[in-house]
């Protein structure tokens, strides 16, 4: 396995994880490496030092940077993500897989009105949005334990 720092047209840098630099070139050429952020399929390699490790006899290991923290914003748009949501969670309902049945009882008036939010599978969503029920996407996955 090789990870190749990358970075797209609209410079935005991450790495992936190949098979070999064949298998890059081969999976480039077919437009299946894109930017994670933006989508852009314009990616090209960045100049990478190879992980060399030191002798065995050396004295003092090298220092790792510390790793960033996971569970806390690290850019502008992670800060905007996170307040979004937490105006979401302050204002509104979690009504977890129920979404698709609140929403549409609250759309033919059978259920009050309220501001609610939860989890709908793609085919449902798009059932509710062809008839017309007012319902968006979030941009974040709800907080419960994915494994």
């Amino acid at each position: 396995m090789i990870r190749y720092n990358l970075k797209c047209a609209q410079a935005h840098d991450f790495d992936s994880w190949f098979q070999s630099s064949e298998a890059y070139e081969t999976l480039r050429a077919a437009g299946h490496v894109t930017c994670p952020v933006c989508g852009s399929g314009q990616v090209e390699k960045l100049l990478m030092a190879p992980a060399v490790r030191p002798a065995r006899s050396a004295a003092t290991p090298p220092v790792q940077p510390p790793a960033p923290s996971l569970s806390q914003p690290q850019n502008d748009r992670e800060q905007a993500l996170a307040a979004l949501r937490a105006q979401v969670e302050a204002n509104s309902e979690y009504v977890g897989m129920n979404f698709v049945t609140e929403a549409r009882a609250m759309h033919d008036g059978t259920a009050p009105e309220r501001a609610i939010y939860g989890e709908a599978k793609p085919e449902e969503a798009k059932k509710l949005i062809e008839d017309g029920v007012p319902v968006a996407p979030l941009p974040f996955l709800p907080k419960r334990k994915a494994n």
